[in-house]
């Protein structure tokens, strides 16, 4: 089971946020029962859901209670004492509780302890709030909705009212019953708390006025999981709903535009996948959006953030400052791009390798005093790891000499692998290797006299040092010398005596590669 999610907010429009009173319970746990391994970032998405209904939802800091690390028995009697709070602020309230951290079909896993999911429905739906959202972010989660999948809320009418649009329960899960909800090293979060974040901050607004509906936000968020979990290896991931609901109006859950210009925005272009994070790159996620989306902006407080895009072939980060009020467009020239191979290497990339073609022409020392340079080409086919780099390449030259009394020719094609380990430098990359492979060598002669032609296989192992360029995303230039010795056994033509090896040759190759 890993990562849990629950998330909780409702507004309404700007003229009823003074007359409706809002609370918010919100819950994160990293530890669950003994049999569950330990989440990393389920506590941290509590604190994230807590900050977004502090800055956008109108919940006063008062009213919001944030539990991290908690048993069962405070997070049952942080709700029942919230609901004596709720009764007591009269019938234009609205009740918003939040769950990350483990789960079954059946409970809660606060540590040691359990809360039943019926119980938690029932201290949820029993409280005189006018309206109460339940989300949960853990494994199995869809029990409490008990669908399977899930489709967008339908649409209401929008009405703007001084009194809470409706009333009734709506309970959002990250997962079916038969799921495990997933968290992800690189959002440093759950995918579905990910995606409900980013879609309060904005990346939902579909239809761009400045507000989150609760029908906006589950969309989103659906769809985004869905695509997000589709890549992982635990499959796919199908946030579920149940409501009753009643009256008119949707439910506004955030609010972003800031008559006071306490806020900014921060635009993003489009085609890319792009994160946004906190303060640099060890910071934390603040919302995402996607190649996608339709929506290209984030809703964020004034400071320093660090932006990161994502293309099939080449990353882009950089750092931005962004002033209160302003509205903030990210200019992909000036951030910096870093081929996907060098990420690789690093183990900062979302691909585990990268493949790609090289083509070169080749340059050899003689293998024996009776032949000249070698010239030809070599083609070979690049698979870049962290650790290694990896090419199987055929390779093919031809040399000859002539004297008084004899012409050669020599033929010689080599199939190798050579294998490297390459540290990235600032403008270059160098690489040191070895080569292991075999090769074939005829050679044929004209004379007056007698010379037969004559062939031989032979075996190769060459270390090598080469240099590379990037030139700009896939595209890279390089420069490879190689010591290499052969073994195979070489027959004098004039005495027919026959000398097996080893010859050793210098090899210098000059090619190009290209990336996909």
């Amino acid at each position: 089971m890993r990562g849990g999610f629950t998330l909780a907010l409702l507004l309404l429009a700007t003229p009823a946020r003074a007359a409706v009173e809002r609370f918010a319970v919100v819950v994160g746990n990293n530890i669950g029962a003994p049999e569950d391994g330990p989440l990393r970032y389920a506590e941290t998405d509590a604190g994230r859901v807590a900050a977004v209904l502090r800055e956008v939802g109108d919940v006063r800091p008062t009213n919001l209670v944030l539990l991290r690390g908690e048993d069962a028995d405070t997070v049952r009697r942080t709700l029942i004492a919230i609901n004596e709070r709720v009764r007591a602020a009269g019938d234009q309230t609205v009740l918003l509780v939040f769950y990350s951290g483990h789960a079954d079909a059946e409970a809660l896993h606060l540590g040691n302890s359990r809360l039943e999911l019926a119980e938690l429905e029932q201290l949820v739906r029993g409280s005189a709030a006018r309206f109460r959202l339940l989300i949960l972010d853990a494994c199995r989660s869809g029990a409490l909705t008990r669908v399977k999948g899930g489709t967008p809320v339908p649409p209401f009418d929008v009405q703007v009212s001084e009194r809470v649009p409706g009333e009734g329960a709506v309970f959002l899960t990250s997962s079916s019953a038969s799921e495990d909800s997933q968290e992800s090293d690189e959002l440093k979060g759950s995918f579905f708390t990910a995606a409900l974040v980013s879609g309060l901050l904005g990346a939902a607004d579909a239809d761009g006025d400045g507000k989150v509906t609760l029908r906006e936000a589950y969309a989103y968020a659906y769809v985004t999981t869905l695509r997000a979990s589709s890549r992982s290896l635990a499959g796919t991931q199908h946030p579920t709903f149940q409501y009753e609901f009643r009256g008119q109006g949707d439910l506004v859950l955030t609010t972003l535009v800031d008559p006071r210009g306490s806020r900014a925005w921060v635009v993003f272009p489009e085609g890319r996948t792009y994160l946004l994070f906190s303060d640099s790159p060890d910071g934390a996620v603040v919302g995402e959006v996607g190649a996608g989306d339709s929506v290209r902006r984030l809703s964020v407080r004034p400071g320093r953030y660090f932006v990161r895009g994502r293309a099939p072939d080449v990353l882009l980060e950089g750092s931005l400052e962004v002033q209160a009020g302003s509205t903030v467009l990210i200019d992909e020239s000036t951030l910096t791009r870093t081929a996907y191979a060098r990420l690789v290497r690093k183990g900062e990339g979302s691909r585990d390798s990268v493949q790609g073609l090289q083509a070169a022409l080749v340059a050899s020392t003689a293998l024996s005093d009776a032949s000249g340079a070698c010239l030809g080409v070599v083609v070979g086919d690049a698979l870049e790891f962290k650790a290694l780099t990896i090419i199987p390449r055929l390779a093919y030259c031809h040399s000859g000499f002539t004297n008084p009394n004899l012409s050669a020719s020599t033929n010689q094609v080599d199939a190798e692998v050579r294998a490297a380990y390459v540290w990235d430098l600032s403008f270059v990359s160098v690489e040191v290797g070895v080569t292991v492979g075999g090769a074939w060598l005829e050679q044929s002669f004209q004379t007056t006299g007698l010379a037969p032609p004559r062939s031989t296989l032979a075996l190769q192992l060459s270390p090598d040092i080469a240099v590379s360029r990037d030139l700009g995303e896939r595209a890279y230039l390089f420069l490879e010398f190689a010591a290499a010795t052969y073994l195979y056994d070489m027959q004098d033509t004039a005495t027919g005596a026959s000398h097996f090896g080893p010859f050793f040759s210098g090899r210098l190759t000059l090619g190009s590669g290209w990336r996909w």
